[in-house]
């Protein structure tokens, strides 16, 4: 079974890499022999994972990138192939989701922000990559969505309504670039990463026992298991699904 999860030669994309989910995935892939192309808007931060991905054996490529800025996009994509070939996985994980006092005070920057890096940023990346995957030999794409998609979550409304396109943006890469091209999602639950640090944790913790199953929140560790599953031949056969790694929300 454990082949199954092997990794050996594949090259990840992985957008905002540098910390959280990103990087727990990226050290996942590379422990299982992926190449890894780390990105995210700090250079700095890229290197540092890129580096802990070499000392694993394996080679890296850190590229600072700005998802929400379109012509960005096409030059990251550039740069992953010019230095591997190939890209064998795209994971669309990078999202911001600013807090904001009401609803009036969203500005139209603020708002035009938050659905560039969460949609518009996936919607390009995947064109540019999964054609390129589509002519070639194939390829997995993982887009990673959130509960606030699907579940009613005031002070995050504009997050929630680019997470319910990235949604429904999987369902039509699925079929658009089958059958050589795999595209998931990730719906995730709330994930004690670093913007954590910004939460009322009291409150949260209140909050994840009433409505969490698990009544906690997640480690980034454990987005390893589903991602591993829709990025390798274990799930060779599921595309155009989203799996819940949300400890239970209802």
């Amino acid at each position: 079974m454990g082949d199954l999860f092997d990794m050996s030669g594949k090259v990840a994309l992985i957008t905002g890499g540098s910390r959280g989910l990103g990087r727990a995935m990226a050290l996942a892939f590379a422990e299982r022999g992926a190449d890894i192309v780390v990105t995210s808007r700090k250079i700095d931060n890229c290197e540092a994972v890129a580096d802990e991905v070499r000392a694993l054996g394996r080679e890296a490529l850190a590229h600072a990138c700005h998802v929400g800025h379109w012509d960005e996009l096409g030059a990251l994509a550039e740069a992953a192939y010019d230095r591997f070939g190939k890209v064998d996985v795209l994971v669309n994980n990078a999202g911001m989701s600013p807090l904001y006092p009401k609803l009036s005070a969203v500005t139209e920057d603020l708002f035009d922000k938050v659905v560039g890096v969460n949609l518009k940023g996936p919607y390009r990346l995947s064109a540019l990559v999964g054609e390129r995957m589509a002519e070639g030999d194939g390829g997995a794409i993982i887009n990673v969505s959130s509960t606030a998609a699907v579940h009613a979550t005031p002070d995050s409304e504009p997050y929630g309504a680019a997470k319910a396109g990235i949604n429904s943006l999987t369902l039509s890469l699925a079929r658009g670039f089958g059958p050589k091209v795999r595209v998931n999602c990730i719906q995730a639950g709330p994930f004690l990463t670093d913007i954590s640090k910004a939460w009322d944790m009291p409150s949260f913790e209140r909050n994840a026992k009433a409505n969490i199953a698990l009544q906690r929140g997640g480690e980034p560790e454990e987005v390893v298991g589903a991602a591993l599953y829709l990025a390798s031949d274990a799930g060779s056969f599921t595309t155009g699904t989203i799996i819940r790694v949300d400890g239970g929300s209802f």
